[in-house]
């Protein structure tokens, strides 16, 4: 009985911090935002770590720097590679993460599932290209991590076809696309609907996440019994 508080509790506490929050950019409140931002990732390992007994290392180094993420992009352009970097190592933890799913790595299969996400990031590339100036390479290495993301979601998500696998890659796409609106806010045409749909897409992107490794994880506590 406990327990089932506590899960229906931290879910709740999740969903209100992150109605807040969009709430606060959608009206522009700062001070709000500032409140409720860095709760967030915070609020979603509560929601994870009450419902697994043994929480996913990779997952919940990849919400601590989320985390980061969140705090420095708060600043705006003053801690802007902070919050890249941040979100970058987090990126390269969920690729580690997803990676550890697989019972094989095959080389042709996994490059044929990278490049639809490569050619997206391209196109999105392109669109920035002429106001990225020092940060193109940042820029490049970023969009290459977040396109292999997707790209081990997706394989992943091919050959096994289970709920978590699908669930895992549509967090991941997500991702990807908040993180494609972005670039286009932040160096192409900044706009209050972007930022609306950045934290709408991010949020729903690592809570989705969340529940496909605990779906994940139950998965296998199954084939243990």
């Amino acid at each position: 009985m406990m327990q089932s508080i506590k899960k229906t509790s931290s879910v709740i506490f999740f969903i209100l911090l992150a109605m807040l929050d969009i709430w606060a950019v959608s009206t522009q409140n700062k001070d709000l935002e500032m409140l409720c931002k860095p709760l967030l990732m915070c609020a979603l390992v509560l929601y994870y770590i009450v419902r697994v007994s043994k929480p996913n290392f990779w997952l919940v180094s990849a919400l601590f720097f989320s985390f980061w993420g969140d705090v420095f992009l708060l600043f705006d352009a003053e801690f802007f590679m902070f919050g890249l970097g941040s979100f970058l190592i987090a990126h390269i933890l969920y690729v580690k993460m997803t990676l550890g799913f697989f019972k094989e790595r095959k080389m042709v299969p996994f490059v044929k599932a990278f490049l639809p996400f490569a050619l997206f990031f391209t196109a999105v590339l392109f669109l920035v290209l002429e106001n990225l100036h020092e940060l193109l390479i940042p820029v490049i290495i970023y969009g290459f991590v977040i396109a292999l993301f997707g790209s081990v979601a997706s394989l992943h998500a091919k050959e096994t076809k289970t709920r978590a696998s699908t669930w895992l890659l549509f967090g991941a796409v997500l991702f990807i696309i908040s993180d494609s609106c972005i670039a286009i806010n932040t160096f192409y045409a900044p706009s209050l609907g972007f930022d609306i749909a950045i934290i709408t897409l991010y949020l729903g992107a690592q809570f989705i996440i969340c529940k496909a490794v605990i779906l994940q994880y139950k998965k296998s506590n199954e084939h243990k019994i």
